[in-house]
């Protein structure tokens, strides 16, 4: 029997380019969808039938009846906002306790982790990363440590556990002055959560993903936020606690790099990030905010604004670099309709220095930019490639020639539809 395979779809820039849409289209193509990374900090935003799920925790594979999907040992996972969304979910018809199972060797956000989320970046005072408060780094930082919570550990003597842990992290908010809260209702929901997760398949999913590929089943990893904010390779600090790169799909779970294929890398016609960091096609005038209107540029979890920019080529190449990626992506070309001219980001200047390739440090620098035609057309409608007009064409062949990667789907708008393919995946 012919082993299976598996692929990775992967945002590539800052996060919110559209993954879960994307993901959404793929699933007939697969048997499985696994998230391998991030916690309820990652807002996946799927409209079809003229309905809106934003998905934080689950796979964006579950709208799918006959597809298996999987929370595997990198994500960390918040038992009451994952109740919260799998209720939702059965609410609107979607049956999850047999088709969604998640690895015990995931980590759990306590409530406590949500305090010492506030409570360190209260303390970094002008220096804040942006965390969206939901508990991930201090989750992370606890897995790191040795000392946190497993969705495992929620199947024996589970109330000893929390307790010890809770304990220290009350501790380490008093020795920061970080007194008042008051989590007893949180805790509440909490603890429901912890319940309700019992009646789902906790499992190893390392082992169970393994198998499937040994039957020659196909896997499609999920990412979630994107590559420049990976741990290691983003901008630091102002980045994610997980490894949100390829490497993180054999992390978070437990493949081997040989069984990965195709590498999709998704990523938008412009540029977005949301919170602090360096960010240097920033536009701070009106065509930044015209881009934020059009492109409805707020977060799916925390309702912030997206910082907009041009596309940056400098960012690209670097993601597409550690990623290895094999097909882009390009979502929301429809945003630029109206725009008479188009820049793009080809290089980084800072004093007398100018460079193409993505520094240590992205901060002091400025971007360089070329300029290309706007289409002025509108692209929601449109559906097959012989529709495109002639400026939107030259826009993606430039990108393919700066990138030297090829284009193989974009999107024009938010609905299924408007997803079209330029070369044929297999």
């Amino acid at each position: 029997m012919a082993k299976g395979k598996v692929d990775a779809l992967l945002g590539i820039v800052f996060g919110d380019e559209g993954k879960g849409k994307v993901v959404d289209y793929f699933t007939p193509r697969y048997d499985v969808v696994a998230r391998f990374a991030g916690g309820p900090n990652a807002g996946h935003t799927i409209i079809f039938d003229g309905k809106k799920f934003v998905l934080r925790s689950i796979p964006s594979g579950i709208f799918d009846e006959g597809k298996l999907n999987i929370i595997g040992n990198g994500c960390v996972i918040a038992p009451d906002l994952f109740m919260a969304e799998a209720k939702e979910l059965e609410a609107a018809g979607y049956s999850l306790t047999e088709r969604l199972h998640i690895s015990r060797r995931a980590h759990l956000i306590l409530p406590t982790h949500r305090l010492l989320d506030r409570a360190y970046e209260a303390a970094k005072g002008k220096n804040k990363v942006g965390t969206t408060g939901k508990g991930i780094g201090p989750t992370y930082s606890d897995k790191a440590a040795r000392i946190g919570l497993r969705v495992g550990d929620i199947l024996e003597n589970f109330e000893e556990k929390y307790a010890r842990l809770k304990t220290r992290h009350e501790q380490i908010l008093r020795d920061m002055n970080f007194t008042d809260y008051d989590i007893a209702d949180e805790e509440r929901l909490w603890m429901e959560g912890v319940d309700y997760m019992r009646k789902f398949r906790l499992t190893d999913t390392e082992i169970e993903i393994n198998r499937y590929l040994e039957e020659g089943k196909t896997v499609l990893a999920e990412g979630a936020q994107g590559s420049q904010l990976d741990i290691d390779h983003g901008t630091y600090p102002f980045v994610s606690s997980s490894s949100t790169t390829a490497g993180g799909v054999c992390t978070g779970l437990g493949i081997a790099p040989n069984k990965i294929d195709r590498v999709f890398g998704i990523f938008k016609a412009y540029t977005t990030r949301v919170g602090a960091g360096p960010f240097p096609v920033e536009l701070f005038d009106e065509t930044g905010d015209k881009i934020r209107d059009i492109g409805h540029e707020y977060g799916a979890v925390t309702g912030r604004n997206r910082r907009c920019g041009w596309l940056d080529l400098v960012a690209l190449k670097y993601t597409i670099m550690i990623n290895g990626v094999t097909d882009l992506i390009m979502m929301k070309g429809d945003v630029l309709d109206e725009f008479d001219t188009i820049k793009v980001c080809v290089a980084y200047r800072k004093g007398e220095e100018t460079i193409t390739t993505m520094p240590y440090d992205t901060e002091g620098w400025e971007a360089v930019y070329e300029e290309l035609p706007g289409w002025k057309t509108p692209l929601s409608g449109v559906r097959t490639v012989s529709e495109f007009p002639q400026a939107y064409q030259d826009y993606i062949d430039y990108i393919e020639r700066a990138l030297d990667t090829p284009i193989s789907i974009v999107s024009v708008s938010p609905d299924r539809e408007a997803t079209i393919v330029l070369r044929k995946i297999e």
